[in-house]
């Protein structure tokens, strides 16, 4: 055992120095990781609280590369009765509309001091210190028509003239999806616009931030304009910043290659929560941005990396919650490492979401495994493995008679996304008539032998542009049924990046939403200036219910993870044969391969399978050793 501990130290040891090392070079090397406020304390946390909870994360955490301690949103609001997320009227601002720390919350902001002093304590303790921000300017600013800050001059901002106001600047037509009374796109075409935006990252840089999560900017509310400038911004700073972006909804691997270099991570789902069903569906996202070659692909002044969002793990808040961490995680303890040994295999950003203050030794040892870093930041070929085969068990332990075996049979199926309407490949709508008060907007570039088709009803506008449709101020399309629309609400926060056929939400009265079809082909959300598309894609489908992902380790070792999404216990297999087949340069032969599995500790025999009973929802992690 004493051994065993030794060989543990040398490797969490090991993993620290490493990661030094690459931060202090090529930007991003590795998936960042850290902690953030906002799984256990919401928007409600204090200065005191965050600085408690910096100097355990550098105590404990440190040494396995927890190196970013994150403060989420709202900071610059006022912690009083009437304030909430999506309130208006509580937000602490200065004289140029910029948001600062809120005072009652902050002491240390007080006289103009922004985060300066927080920043200094957090590198004290060998950190770096994050914060979240939102796009662009908010609607307090914009009703108080502050004045935009020209840091060139260290006055207001001044053009052909006219001192340019935040009104001037300001898209009231495109605010937050999802805090529509707090935030709104600005002008980048305007140089006041772009005086604006630089005027905030030269702050950030000015008060020590190592780290900016910048919310409302990408998926259902992309901006491309706002990204594109604040890369260029954080290039020409003095101090570096990782940039990342959140949140992910509707996000394809297609929108995400159009970011991923001016940027060093992005959330490609929606918010992640301790609930199963949060933890599912991940499996297809991660999948798909994988085969993409999307994991570590080139970034802002190094790499990027698709974030499956933070660890709510150990003791928690609620989602929305005004108040601060009061409950333990609702996964169970086999649903905690399948979500752990996920986003390691998927090479995710780890960035942990439960207070520190009441870790666990349950949870401490569940993200500081050392085999979970390992492969979590130095592994590679990392891609769901398909070919693995599966015995279900039922409640009594018997065995099914049916055996699976996943040889996957191949399907072309349809899948509806979201893209920027640059994509040539959007273009591809046109209407079909059914009858005189039915038709139909098909999807004319299929594979598949029957095409997907959307049905419209009301045409609200004739243009020369193209049509533009409304149904009673909802959305304009639904599927086969009529009782269901697609949906981009303005107010509901899809779970997945990609709708699929069939999958549409029920019509909402309150949802506002139009569509306009171009004599181009191209269907275009008037809200998120988007357009839809449809990809026939070859899906393989295997046994319902589970899943695996392999990856090669630095030093030549295999990693094998199976995942049972069953509700009941399941015998998951896989023959050694195929998974060398699909990692480059691996030919394993019979008998070649030792096995161990991770979680229990225990060695496998590899001969030319390997093969587990797991609980439902549970996971192995295996690491083989071939000749």
């Amino acid at each position: 055992m004493k051994i065993q501990l030794f060989s543990s130290l040398i490797l969490f040891l090991a993993l620290s120095s490493l990661h030094r090392v690459l931060s202090v070079g090529d930007h991003a090397s590795f998936p960042p990781r850290g902690w953030n406020s906002y799984d256990s304390f919401c928007w409600t946390i204090s200065e005191e609280e965050f600085l408690q909870s910096a100097e355990i994360v550098s105590q404990r955490l440190k040494a396995h590369g927890y190196e970013y301690v994150v403060l989420d949103y709202l900071w610059y609001r006022r912690k009083v009765p009437g304030a909430y997320v999506d309130s208006l009227g509580f937000d602490v601002i200065d004289e140029w509309g910029r948001m600062v720390p809120a005072p009652d919350r902050w002491p240390s902001s007080k006289g103009g001091k922004g985060f300066t002093e927080v920043a200094k304590k957090v590198h004290s303790l060998g950190l770096k210190f994050g914060i979240h921000v939102m796009r662009g300017i908010s609607t307090q600013a914009y009703n108080a028509n502050t004045p935009i800050l020209d840091t060139k001059t260290g006055g207001a901002y001044v053009e052909s003239g006219k001192k340019w106001t935040a009104k001037d600047i300001g898209i009231k037509e495109r605010t937050c999806a999802w805090m529509q009374h707090g935030f709104m796109s600005v002008n980048v075409k305007l140089g006041a616009g772009r005086a604006f935006l630089r005027s905030l990252y030269e702050q950030y840089a000015e008060w020590g931030v190592d780290f900016v999560k910048n919310d409302c900017v990408f998926g259902d509310d992309l901006d491309i304009e706002e990204i594109s400038f604040v890369s260029e911004v954080l290039k020409k700073l003095d101090r570096p910043i990782l940039y990342s972006l959140s949140p992910g909804t509707s996000v394809t691997p297609n929108m995400a290659k159009e970011i991923s270099g001016l940027v060093n991570m992005y959330r490609i789902t929606g918010d992640d929560w301790d609930t199963w069903g949060d933890v599912a569906s991940h499996f297809d996202v991660s999948r798909d941005f994988s085969t993409a070659n999307m994991i570590g692909a080139e970034g802002l002044l190094g790499k990027s990396w698709p974030d499956l969002d933070m660890l709510p793990l150990g003791w928690l808040t609620d989602p929305g919650s005004n108040e601060g961490p009061h409950r333990t995680c609702n996964l169970n303890p086999d649903e905690q490492k399948t979500q752990m040994t996920l986003w390691a295999m998927a090479k995710s950003p780890l960035m942990f979401g439960g207070d520190v203050r009441k870790l666990d030794d349950f949870t401490y040892s569940l993200i500081t495994n050392p085999t979970i870093l390992e492969i979590n930041s130095f592994s590679s070929n990392n891609k769901e493995f398909p070919f693995i085969s599966s015995l279900s068990k039922t409640k009594d332990f018997s065995l099914r008679s049916k055996r699976f075996e996943m040889k996957p049979k191949i399907s072309h199926e349809h899948v509806l996304s979201i893209s920027t309407c640059k994509d040539p490949k959007c273009n591809g709508w046109s209407v079909a008539a059914l009858h005189q008060d039915t038709k139909q907007i098909c999807w004319k570039n299929s594979k598949s032998n029957k095409p997907l088709c959307l049905y419209k009803k009301n045409v609200f506008l004739n243009t020369d542009e193209g049509i533009i449709y409304k149904q009673k101020e909802l959305h304009s399309f639904s599927s086969d049924g009529l009782e269901f629309c697609l949906d981009a609400s303005r107010r509901e926060k899809l779970t997945s990046k990609e709708l699929r056929n069939g999958s549409f939400s029920t019509c909402k009265w309150d949802a506002n939403q139009k569509w306009k079809l171009n004599n181009d082909g191209a269907l275009v959300s008037n809200y998120s200036g988007l357009c839809a598309k449809v990809d026939s894609v070859e899906a393989k489908t295997g046994p319902s219910g589970i899943r695996s992902w392999i990856a090669t380790g630095r030093k030549g070792e295999i990693y094998v993870a199976f995942f049972n999404l069953n509700p009941h216990k399941t015998v998951i297999s896989a023959k050694i044969s195929d998974i060398g087949k699909e990692l480059p340069g691996k030919n394993l032969n019979k008998n070649s391969c030792q096995s161990s599995e991770v979680w229990s500790g225990k060695d496998f025999p590899a001969k030319d399978s390997i093969s587990m009973a797991i609980e439902m929802h549970g996971t192995a992690l295996f690491v083989l050793h071939c000749n």
